[in-house]
């Protein structure tokens, strides 16, 4: 049994969050360089057990599927190569941007503290992540 990890794909960088390891609640993990995601699960694998990946799936109000997905098939593609032991799931993520810039604006956190998107970046990972386990147990 390990944990559940969550990736909010960005062409330049990526959300990242995780369960705890009895996958009830999903937070925050970190925000990676996409050039770097791959390096950043071979360094987290060494240190804690992974079971399973979920990955949003960019889809636009219309159903189409966002231009980053290209780039995603690619990383699903490499990290199976990688790490063939780890589940990988998709997860559809509309609304989890504007969700999490909802979420840290009533936080409490400075104008200038809401502005960055490597936390919006976090916060939407959590969000598919929180979503995801929501699903599994219905």
């Amino acid at each position: 049994m390990g944990q559940i990890i969550a990736i909010d794909y960005g062409k330049a960088r990526c959300g990242v969050a995780a369960t705890d390891d009895m996958k009830i609640i999903a937070s925050g993990l970190d925000t990676v360089e996409t050039r770097f995601l791959m390096d950043f699960f071979k360094k987290y694998t060494v240190e804690n057990s992974v079971e399973a990946i979920v990955v949003g799936l960019p889809v636009d109000l219309k159903g189409n599927i966002s231009e980053v997905e290209t780039d995603i098939l690619g990383f699903i593609e490499n990290f199976k190569k990688e790490f063939p032991q780890i589940e990988v799931h998709r997860l559809d993520e509309r609304f989890t941007s504007k969700m999490a810039s909802f979420f840290i604006s009533q936080s409490g956190k400075s104008k200038k503290q809401r502005q960055q998107k490597g936390l919006i970046d976090k916060v939407s990972a959590t969000i598919i992540l929180q979503n995801f386990l929501e699903q599994k147990t219905r």
